[in-house]
């Protein structure tokens, strides 16, 4: 792999770096001022950055050994590197730099290893004195990225998560008044992430589709956001497709509510995560048969408490939460089965 020495011919001026997310539960509210609960996963993206002393930003991503540039201020024709354009330019960097990306975040897993790269960009142009930014500016910016640079109209639940949430704690997050608060997994648990192998092909599209879907259900029960909505009945008024897209909204901000309470066991916790896949499912429609055949997997072994899909859906992660001590044993249970089509699960343990 090339070192930012063997692309660009100097020696960098610092390193940042930022976490990839796993949301435990909470699954499309953000969107809809709701209520979500990631936890920050151990592997990181880290960009290195230097000053070139030119008029044009070089990027270059060592996963994917390509690379970019871009005049200070542009947006970037490579895909990956609008994440960085975007980064720089809302930033506020106008002169020319470096910047070599290296990142274990596993790419359209749903673990937001976009979310990152932003976070880490943004991070390190802080460090460099560009950027002046406390934590939930950076990822108010970040958000900003993805609508002005990518064309993503995400909530705000992926960057706060990579700029401020730790892998020891879940970040339990308003994402209307963006209050916040660290809760601990329930006693004598952890959690598990696997990626299913199945591409999310599908995820932006039917993000899209599904953000509509629900701002339209809003408009017709005459609320700013479905976060508004605390009786299911009230969803009764909709056509059938609007009801069960916004019947999952409203029960999922219920799920995350009921999740962080006080004392709450695993069991019940687990339950939860159970309910919340069963509604991605039906409700929301955006699972896929093979991620819905490894959460299944996941269900039925002893020392599971619950399992769902994490992130946008169409495929990608799915996260479980387990007994304690158990889950690299689970993992390896399950992929050892390698009943999906993909079948190359990649496991790791993201709660000690």
């Amino acid at each position: 792999m090339k070192t930012f020495e063997d692309v660009f011919g100097q020696a960098p001026d610092l390193q940042a770096s930022a976490p990839g997310r796993v949301n435990v539960l909470g699954e499309h509210t953000d969107y809809q001022g709701g209520f979500v609960l990631p936890t920050a996963i151990p592997q990181t993206t880290t960009v290195t950055l230097g000053r070139n002393g030119t008029a044009q930003h070089r990027v270059y991503a060592a996963d994917l050994d390509e690379e970019a540039s871009f005049a200070p201020g542009a947006n970037a024709e490579t895909p990956f590197a609008r994440y960085v354009a975007g980064a720089l330019a809302l930033g506020g960097a106008t002169e020319g730099l470096n910047v070599h990306v290296t990142s274990d975040v596993p790419m359209g897993a749903g673990l937001s290893s976009s979310a990152a790269l932003e976070v880490a960009t943004l991070r390190g142009l802080r460090a460099l004195g560009v950027l002046e930014a406390d934590d939930v500016q950076i990822a108010l910016i970040a958000q900003r990225v993805e609508h002005e640079f990518v064309g993503v109209n995400s909530g705000i639940m992926d960057q706060m998560a990579s700029s401020l949430a730790d892998t020891k704690t879940l970040l339990y997050l308003d994402t209307r008044s963006l209050e916040r608060q660290l809760r601990p997994l329930p006693e004598g648990s952890e959690l598990l992430v696997i990626d299913s192998g199945v591409p999310r092909r599908l995820a932006e599209s039917g993000y899209n589709e599904r953000r509509a879907q629900v701002e339209e259900a809003s408009r017709l029960l005459g609320v700013k956001e479905l976060r508004d909505v605390q009786d299911l009945a009230a969803l009764e008024a909709l056509e059938s497709l609007l009801r069960r897209r916004a019947r999952h909204v409203v029960s999922e901000n219920g799920r995350v509510q009921e999740a962080v309470r006080s004392g709450i066991s695993a069991a019940a916790f687990g339950l939860l995560m159970n309910a919340s896949h069963a509604s991605l499912r039906d409700d929301y429609e955006v699972s896929h048969p093979e991620v819905d055949a490894l959460v299944a997997q996941l269900q039925a072994q002893p020392e599971v408490y619950g399992a769902r899909l994490t992130g946008a859906g169409f495929g990608g992660a799915v996260v479980a939460l387990v007994q304690s001590g158990t889950a690299l044993n689970v993992s390896d249970r399950i992929i050892a089965q390698g009943q999906t089509a993909a079948g190359d699960h990649k496991a790791t343990r993201v709660v000690p």
